[in-house]
């Protein structure tokens, strides 16, 4: 049997690939498909992708492209496997399924079941989790979950890293950093937060860590988050404030700055000018925003909680989610001490240098070889 340049055996598979998402350059399901595409082509070209695109895109049409037109389109190639790149595999499938779980928040956290219709697509797609001959998901931690929450025998469940992408470790010029400066009026230095804000992301103790901060590092490095001070975030009660009401209710409107959604371009800049990247997070799938400071040499302060040690490692600084205290003096130490900020910014940079999208399709393409060896 003939193989690749990386030894894992190649037997001219043909892998019908679930391109929903492929177009989507704006979502995480769909920057994984682009990244793992490309990097599975560029590892192994003797194999066959195949991407099996929708012709309609709305709510309905999906589930129909999901759970018939796909699976059918699979056969029809005669596909020697079929690969669902996030967690929608179809209940039935006539070659053997390979799908990635990123996670499964909606069956750990109870405040992400939403609507009727949301619970009956979560249960949808949990019982056709079980037809797959394997599952990829992200990290250790989700790994644990999906067998814990699903069922799955462990051996069929398989944890491999996401890698940020190479345009985060490349040197900031000044010309770019001038740009970037003016157009989001950024301090001289500053502390950043890219992210989320629904409830997983715990914005409250993102600003409460600058309640107690704030006092110390506050002028000379504010908090600079990629939103709008009109975002609004749950609180307790079932209700919800904006950002910049929040901000003022914890007394820290004077050094918190809200710069507005944050273009895809210009991220590497705002994350590379940055002193350290706050993350308070209380559960990741994987963690990709931290990762991708991490490989522009910020150093990470933040959360302890989920994935977030894997990704992390020693590039940062990790407490408790809930103690905003702690959190603000990690935050204070890294700032203000250079020889502590420059070593956790040299180990986060080597850390971040273990993942890669080559290794990631050097492991899927190892799951994807065992599933056609298991046939």
């Amino acid at each position: 049997m003939p193989q690749n340049s990386s030894g894992i055996i190649i037997t001219g598979m043909k892998i019908a690939v679930n391109a929903w998402f492929y177009e989507s350059l704006h979502t995480g399901s769909g920057q994984y498909l682009r990244h793992l595409v490309e990097a599975l082509r560029q590892l192994a070209p003797e194999i066959q992708l195949e991407l099996v695109t929708p012709r309609k895109r709305d709510d309905l049409s999906k589930i129909k492209f999901e759970q018939s037109d796909f699976p059918r389109a699979a056969q029809r190639m005669k596909a020697d496997l079929a690969f669902v790149p996030y967690w929608a595999p179809p209940l039935a499938c006539a070659v053997p399924l390979v799908v990635t779980i990123h996670d499964i928040i909606p069956l750990v956290l109870p405040e992400y079941r939403g609507k009727a219709q949301h619970r009956l697509y979560t249960s949808l797609v949990r019982a056709t989790s079980a037809n797959a001959a394997a599952i990829l998901t992200d990290s250790e931690h989700s790994r644990a979950d999906i067998i814990a929450r699903l069922g799955v025998p462990a051996e069929r469940v398989s944890a491999i890293p996401l890698a940020a992408d190479a345009r985060f470790s490349q040197v900031l010029t000044e010309a770019e950093a001038i740009r970037v400066t003016e157009k989001y009026n950024l301090p001289e230095k500053y502390v950043f937060y890219l992210g989320g804000f629904d409830p997983r992301k715990n914005i409250e103790t993102l600003l409460q860590v600058y309640v107690w901060a704030g006092i110390a590092i506050g002028d000379e490095y504010p908090l600079v988050v990629s939103g709008s001070p009109d975002e609004r975030v749950a609180v307790p009660g079932g209700k919800s404030i904006t950002l910049s009401e929040m901000a003022r209710q914890l007394e820290v409107d004077d050094c918190v700055r809200f710069i507005g959604r944050a273009d895809e371009a210009d991220k590497p800049a705002l994350y590379a000018m940055s002193r350290a990247f706050l993350y308070p997070s209380r559960y990741e799938g994987f963690g990709l925003n931290p990762l991708e400071a991490m490989s522009s040499g910020v150093p990470v302060v933040g959360s302890n909680a989920s994935s977030l040690p894997e990704v992390v490692g020693d590039g940062g600084w990790l407490v408790d989610p809930n103690d905003a205290r702690r959190m603000a003096g990690a935050l204070i130490a890294t700032c203000v001490e250079d020889e502590l900020h420059d070593r956790l910014a040299q180990r986060a940079v080597l850390h971040a240098s273990k993942f890669s999208w080559q290794r990631a399709a050097y492991e899927t393409l190892a799951v994807f070889n065992r599933v056609m060896n298991a046939r």
